[in-house]
């Protein structure tokens, strides 16, 4: 066991957050720490950390335990290094011992003292054994997989925007690996493929991981273990989160039918005592049934979760078959292509999920078909389209005087004010969290407001980009509902598998900056995938540009060794060139011989054929000569 939690209470002023609540973290735990918002589940992880201290009970740890926590905080930390350099922190004891390296390095070509050659031998062995010489290579293979090019490995961390900063420390707190690894909403800041790396990384995870996410998908591919924060208590549940809400529907039903008997047995009680209270030769009785009351432990109501509010979309009017039609598109960024000649069409009742790594031109696309992004190309609109288009950028039309509730009725959807506030309530706003000023709202409280704009919108065609990024799982279940029912068609984009899985009909992918439209689901498309990686993975070259690992300081070099080293590399580069002459004429011997014309003048026949064998044994013995050469090389450090 790595952390025992034992009896804890906390308390953020007069609200309680959690109550006499244990939990035990052992190593090989995957917990999917879940809860409504507010609930107090980062609040948690930060008693974990040592950063909250409990009023009551005991947080203990075993000696040494190291603690990764990955949250919204770290955006603090600012450098001009690169990002590689940045990642390499996690190795520090490395880092700072390979200085030291290099400084007795320049000593011993003056100083070749037995003292100080054992103490360079010592280190340089402690340098092997933290894995020194792997650290840049490790690092530079993490990032590349949370999504970073090779060339991005050498620019400054402070060149990159929040969510690609977020990626840098995420690989860092990786590169760590501490015992325990607490990561709270990791998958914001990821597209697909970097969330698809993250969870094969973390499956073969040797300490314990605690993961806070709204994303189902990955908490269902992730996770053997379920902790709810839920009524202040703590309720631990073994296996995968869909595992968790089979048996969370269990628990609820029999805390209601536990609520609901003692309920009745109080009623009873209650009755009997205001019934016998004034009568002498029943008081006794009625004192002690009250007594017996006063004791009891009640048993709470058990709450359901939010109420299943409907969410409905009002088509105003029925749109032609086709929706939009792109012909011929081109969109550049100066020399960055994004789409090229491309093309595409969205028929009526098209649910289109637009996928793939950031950077591919995701956002782009849907504002090419919007009509509000210049392009190289015709978009044809079809007949009757009334669009709705949600993204980031939307927030800045919000009127900022205006209360939330006010926002929504100015929408002219003729709906009441009950209706809009029961959406609202969808969307995380409840009770007099409707009368806020737009202006006082945070971004991502913003974002809720224009997205529920967006859905109560009489539009038969939603652009919805990254719609679920501000949403708890409750929300985004409801947004799934209202997306299944409506009648209308829709393009989005979202890295949340889960939403994408249950609202999408077509596939969208951006390849080599063409449109690769496939006509089936996410899970069909998935499985697509793997077919087509496990067709062509046979002898299938690795193309992906790996950063070479750091070179290991070499000890100084004796004059006769500088004389022996620039002999074999001139030998060298003569037997590589000799080998490259070599094949081209037993390149031009061999296509002399599979010339017919050549078996028609035998004397010649045997001129090419005696010259052609020569040639192999030339070969033969050229290719020792410089595996030899090579091997030396290696043994001197200079290959």
């Amino acid at each position: 066991m790595l952390i025992a939690l034992q009896d804890i209470t906390f308390e953020f002023g007069a609200r309680v957050i959690l109550e006499n609540s244990s939990w035990h973290i052992n190593s090989g735990d995957r917990v999917g720490l879940i809860g409504l918002n507010g609930t107090g589940k980062s609040t948690l992880l930060r008693i974990i950390n040592g950063e909250y201290s409990v009023s009551k009970g005991s947080v203990n740890k075993i000696k040494g335990l190291t603690i990764g926590f990955f949250n919204q905080d770290l955006l603090s930390f600012e450098t001009d290094e690169s990002i590689l350099k940045v990642g390499m922190t996690a190795f520090a004891a490395a880092v700072k011992l390979e200085k030291e390296l290099e400084a007795l390095t320049k000593r011993l070509e003056t100083d070749e003292s037995e003292a100080l050659l054992l103490e360079y031998s010592e280190k340089l062995h402690e340098f092997d054994t933290m894995g020194g010489y792997t650290m840049e290579h490790k690092t530079a293979q993490v990032l590349e997989g949370l999504g970073f090019s090779t060339n991005d490995l050498s620019r400054p961390y402070s060149e990159f925007s929040g969510g690609w900063r977020m990626r840098v420390l995420l690989a860092r707190l990786i590169l760590q690996q501490p015992d325990v690894l607490m990561l709270d909403e990791p998958t914001n800041h990821l597209d697909l493929p970097s969330i698809e790396w993250l969870e094969k990384y973390l499956v073969g995870y040797n300490g314990a991981v605690i993961i806070v996410s709204h994303d189902r998908y990955f908490l269902d591919r992730m996770v053997n273990k379920i902790t709810e924060v839920y009524q202040q208590e703590l309720h631990h549940y073994s296996g995968s989160y869909e595992d968790y809400e089979i048996e969370k529907a269990l628990r609820v039903e029999m805390q209601t039918r536990a609520f609901e008997n003692q309920q009745e047995y109080i009623r009873q009680q209650e009755r009997f005592i205001e019934r016998f209270k004034a009568k002498a030769s029943k008081a006794a009785q009625a004192q002690s049934a009250m007594k017996r009351l006063d004791r009891l432990e009640r048993v709470e109501q058990a709450d359901g979760g939010p109420s299943k509010i409907r969410i409905n979309f009002n088509v105003d009017r029925q749109p032609g078959k086709i929706l939009c039609t792109l012909k011929d598109i081109t969109k550049k960024f100066g020399t960055l292509t994004i789409l090229e000649h491309t093309g595409a069409e969205i028929n009526r009742g098209d649910k289109i999920a637009l996928i793939g790594a950031n950077g591919k031109g995701k956002s782009t696309l849907l504002r090419v078909i919007a009509g509000t992004e210049p392009f190289e190309g015709e978009r044809i609109p079809g007949h009757n389209v009334v669009t709705s288009f949600y993204a980031q950028h939307q927030l800045e039309s919000l009127t900022l005087d205006y209360e939330i509730i006010e926002e929504l009725k100015s929408c002219g959807s003729g709906r009441s004010e009950q209706e809009l506030r029961g959406l609202l309530g969808c969307f995380l706003f409840s009770g007099d969290d409707v009368f806020k000023k737009i202006r006082i709202l945070s971004g991502g409280e913003k974002a809720r407001v224009a997205l529920a704009k967006t859905i109560i919108s009489q539009a038969n065609f939603l652009m919805l980009d990254e719609p679920t990024n501000h949403l708890d799982m409750n929300s985004v279940q409801m947004l799934i509902d209202a997306l299944d029912k409506y009648e209308g068609s829709l393009v989005l984009v979202s890295h949340d598998r889960y939403f994408v899985a249950n609202t999408a009909n077509k596939i969208w992918e951006i390849v080599d900056g063409e449109i690769k439209e496939f006509k089936g689901s996410y899970a069909e498309w998935e499985e697509f995938k793997k077919r087509q990686a496990a067709a062509m993975a046979p002898g299938k070259p690795d193309k992906k540009e790996k950063a070479a690992p750091v070179a290991a300081p070499k000890p100084p070099v004796s004059n006769d060794q500088k004389k022996e080293i620039l002999q074999q590399q001139k030998q060298f580069q003569q037997l590589e060139n000799q080998l490259a002459t070599l094949n081209a004429k037993k390149e031009q011997l061999g296509n002399e011989l599979a010339n017919p014309a050549i078996y028609a003048d035998k004397q010649k026949y045997k001129e090419v054929e005696a010259a052609f064998n020569k040639v192999n044994k030339e070969l033969e013995v050229a290719n020792k000569q410089y595996e030899q050469v090579f091997e030396r090389l290696v043994e001197l450090g200079e290959a």
